[in-house]
């Protein structure tokens, strides 16, 4: 039988979330695990943040913006996800046929033949190669002009329509909102260029969320990835026929892993955001949160709250109070004076990247 408290620090430690491990780039951080979830853009940045070592919202913005170094868009499972930009188009090209499949019903429902699908990304194209970067309001105004309805979802699946079909991604921000602009534009020459393979691409997938999340199982990458299982069990099979994971009990590490299973045991704690891919890149949930807490963090509705952990073990939730001046944590249970000290510590250092001064934090609760 595994070992779960080694599981979950092994774990913890390839998201760079356990033994001191921070990355000093936001580029370095998405490089190490691969996918950051970006359903929600401060969540994303707070997602980088706590896996860095003293990075700065200017950073992570200059990291996607000035460097272009990394990018957000629709990958795994047709969700939000901020991965490397060299990767971008092989992901996708991987990935979108079968997000496309997938939303052929919802577009059925909302009246979206293929027709107008690929008029309105022609549209999209012409409107942000003459007008771009756009927001989506502004690409709303243009789509109006197919005849395409402002209100309601229609907007929405076209704009990510366009983005699964190459056309575009997301770019700078303008003050708080999103903007969307050519991918070809924006993006430097990646994989995606060069002679591809499915096959390859497939296994290469796995291989990168093997390093960013072992010790997992397929059936964790097909869930990671929404591939098919039949897709997911062929990726498996060829990093093991290649040398590139290790059985460990009934679970895969990289076969570079095996030097580092020794832990300093230096305990860490970490705030981390609501939806954070920590929390998701495994069937299981039992070895991050105690079952008997599960429901405070996934309340239901699709909504994973913010999240503290210690050594990779949920010890609470957390919440920004007072326009964002204070972090509030419901622990669930009394915390010892050093991990009180640790979620202190982290509590300044989540207040101050977001712009505002430590001395203003609050101590967290202990309720439970």
């Amino acid at each position: 039988m595994l070992d779960h408290e080694i599981v979950r620090g092994l774990r913890a430690r390839a998201q760079a979330l356990a033994d001191g491990v921070r990355e000093a780039s936001a580029a370095a951080v998405v490089g190490r695990v691969f996918a950051i979830q970006s359903q929600d853009a401060v969540a994303a940045d707070l997602g980088i943040r706590v896996r860095g070592r003293d990075i700065t919202g200017s950073g992570i913005r200059a990291a996607y913006e000035d460097e272009r170094s990394i990018v957000r868009g629709w990958f795994m499972r047709g969700t939000l996800h901020t991965i490397p930009s060299s990767d971008a188009r092989w992901v996708l090209r991987l990935l979108a046929p079968r997000i496309l499949a997938a939303t052929v019903r919802r577009y059925h429902q909302l009246s979206l033949d293929d027709d107008l699908r690929q008029r309105c990304d022609r549209l999209i194209r012409r409107a942000l190669a003459t007008h771009g970067p756009l927001t989506r309001p502004e690409l709303t105004e243009h789509l109006a002009t197919a005849g395409v309805q402002p209100d309601g979802q229609v907007p929405f699946h076209l704009i990510r329509h366009a983005a699964l079909t190459g056309v575009l991604c997301h770019g700078p921000r303008r003050g708080d909102k999103a903007t969307y602009v050519l991918l070809d534009d924006w993006l430097p020459a990646g994989a995606g260029d060069s002679p591809w393979q499915e096959d390859a691409a497939i296994a290469e997938l796995a291989r990168r969320y093997v390093r960013a999340h072992a010790p997992v199982g397929m059936d964790d990458f097909a869930t990671w990835s929404g591939l098919p299982v039949t897709l997911a069990r062929r990726a498996w099979k060829t990093l093991a026929q290649t040398g590139s994971i290790t059985k460990y009990g009934a679970l895969s590490v990289p076969t570079e892993l095996e030097e580092l299973r020794d832990s300093p045991g230096i305990l860490d704690v970490r705030m981390l955001p609501a939806y954070d891919n920590y929390l998701i890149g495994s069937r299981s949930r039992e070895l991050s949160v105690p079952a008997a807490h599960q429901g405070r963090v996934w309340p239901g509705g699709g909504v994973i709250r913010p999240t503290v952990v210690a050594d990779g073990l949920a010890i609470g939730t957390w919440a920004r109070q007072d326009a964002g001046r204070v972090v509030q944590m419901d622990a669930f249970e009394p915390l010892s004076s050093q991990v009180q000290a640790l979620v202190n510590t982290e509590a300044s250092a989540v207040t101050a990247f977001c712009g505002h001064s430590p001395a203003r934090q609050g101590p967290p609760d202990r309720r439970t």
